[in-house]
């Protein structure tokens, strides 16, 4: 995230490079093929990408700090005395603000992960890999790790010198600094983690203490650990090998998809030259073959090869090409966010983007959309009082003093609302049919935020009831103020005895 300039670096090629081929094995050959050889090369090797400013750049670091804002400092807000955001497991109750989510409410969260997925199928089509460019944690924790090196080791060339260098006092130095740093914001990222299923509050003393609990010193340097390994090490390789998005992506984008793209019809063919000749007469195209646009890639490749799944849409080409092409007095856009057939056709930017909507994203918008305000008037229109029946198992019904038939039943009450409600209980559906509880009362209080289960005893006369099942309902009247009173009604089954 360093603001360094890129120097206009020509180099003069007699041919344009190829593009990479697949790896290929002869059959009954002893050894790998050179082919073979280089794949596994570019997996070992480092990628040492130069840092680059730009408009994109400025969106990327502000993604940072705004992504890190929100993670960070979530689990720190305060809701009506306790965490505003808090996963508490051993409780079974998700808290978020205002809001406490039971076990009973996980289809929001299967909704959630539906609303998920058409975001991501719209984005793809729209624009592709924004999310790995700008939001993907693997991404942000890679330029934090990255910004972090560049203000330790110096710019690009100067940490390919300490990397190749023999190990002395001063590599040492310089990279138990670093390693220092990362493992320090590793070890905040995954105490912040374990806030969020914890109170983040009493955490800290907790750890100082060393009285944090087993999962929670697994999961914290767990996840400390995975941070530190995929963005101070492994980083590319993460989007190259292992991200499952980069392998499916390519269902999902087409020519009308806005990708970074190289104008390929504008730009070759390429080659260095001198910025005092004309070069259109010379027969060159825009691109002066400075490879700049490979050095601040990511993830190392090449763009000009074409749209190439391992490329995560970040655009630090583009602003690396456009400060080139700014030098060399060329116009802006060889590499752009464009799409294939705005190259192709000679579309302009105004046309290319009309061709985003086209049917397949409108259906994905129409589709979220309905989703999204589905789930949003859910939410918004959800009671805070549920009441769950569990007949008694073990005594269906039987027959009592007084010529009665009585039933057992378990009400399970909870109480969503951070605000106690007292509840009176009736029920209906059979003549003569009363309830009561174990100690003789149909009012029961349930405390804010949990639930309550209460025995309760079903009593009706025997007289004029036919064998069998009868169907009633219970219904719960909860008043937390006088102008805050909810009904709740669930249904069940009285059993007659022969």
């Amino acid at each position: 995230m360093s603001k360094e300039t890129p120097e206009l670096v020509v180099e003069q090629k007699s041919r344009r490079t190829p593009p990479p081929q697949p790896p290929r094995v002869r059959k009954g050959s002893g050894g790998s093929s050179p082919q073979v050889e280089r794949a596994l090369a570019e997996v070992r090797s480092k990628i040492h990408p130069r840092s680059v400013s730009g408009n994109y750049a400025r969106i990327r670091v502000a993604m940072v700090f705004l992504t890190q804002l929100i993670y960070y400092g979530l689990p720190w807000l305060q809701w009506n005395g306790r965490q505003a955001v808090l996963f508490d497991l051993g409780a079974r109750k998700f808290y978020l603000f205002g809001m406490v989510l039971w076990p009973q409410d996980v289809i929001y969260l299967a909704v959630l992960l539906v609303l998920s997925a058409f975001a991501l199928f719209l984005f793809t089509a729209m624009a592709g890999r924004l999310f790995c460019g700008y939001a993907c944690p693997q991404t942000v924790y890679t330029e934090i790790f990255m910004w972090v090196e560049a203000k330790i080791e110096g710019d690009r060339l100067a940490r390919i010198r300490l990397d190749e260098q023999p190990w002395d006092a001063r590599k040492l130095r310089i990279k138990a600094i670093k390693h220092f740093l990362w493992v320090l914001i590793a070890l905040w990222t995954g105490y912040t983690f374990i806030g969020y299923f914890a109170p983040i509050r009493e955490l800290g003393s907790d750890l100082l203490a060393f009285t944090l609990g087993p999962w929670q010193w697994f999961w914290m340097l767990f996840y400390a650990f995975a941070t530190w390994g995929n963005a101070g090490f492994m980083r590319e390789a993460v989007c190259k090998y292992m991200c499952p998005y980069a392998r499916f992506q390519s269902v999902m984008v087409d020519d009308d998809t806005f990708v970074v793209t190289y104008d390929h019809v504008r730009g070759e063919p390429r080659g260095g030259r001198s910025r005092k000749i004309d070069h259109k007469e010379a027969g060159m195209g825009d691109c002066v073959d400075c490879s700049l646009c490979v050095q601040v890639c990511p993830t190392g490749i090449d763009i000009r090869d074409g749209l190439q799944y391992m490329c995560i849409g970040c655009g630090a080409c583009v602003d690396a090409c456009d400060q080139v092409m700014d030098k060399m007095g060329y116009e802006r856009g060889l590499i752009r966010y464009t799409s294939g057939n705005a190259i192709t056709e000679g579309l302009t930017q105004g046309q290319a983007r009309r061709r985003v909507l086209r049917p397949r994203v409108i259906a994905y918008s129409a589709v979220l959309g309905a989703i999204a305000i589905g789930f949003v008037f859910s939410l918004a229109t959800r009671t805070t009082l549920r009441m769950d029946v569990i007949r008694d198992r073990g005594a269906l019904g039987r027959e009592v003093a007084g010529g009665l038939i009585e039933n057992v039943y378990r009400l399970q009450l909870i109480n969503s609302s951070e605000r106690p409600v007292t509840l009176d209980l009736s029920v209906g559906g059979v003549p003569g049919l009363v309830v009561e509880t174990t100690d003789g009362a149909t009012r029961v209080q349930v405390e804010g935020s949990s639930n309550r289960l209460v025995p309760v005893v079903l009593r009706a006369p025997a007289q004029g009831l036919a064998p069998g099942l009868h169907d009633i309902s219970f219904t719960g009247v909860g008043t937390r103020a006088p102008d805050d009173v909810s009904t709740v009604i669930e249904q069940s089954s009285f059993y007659v005895p022969r």
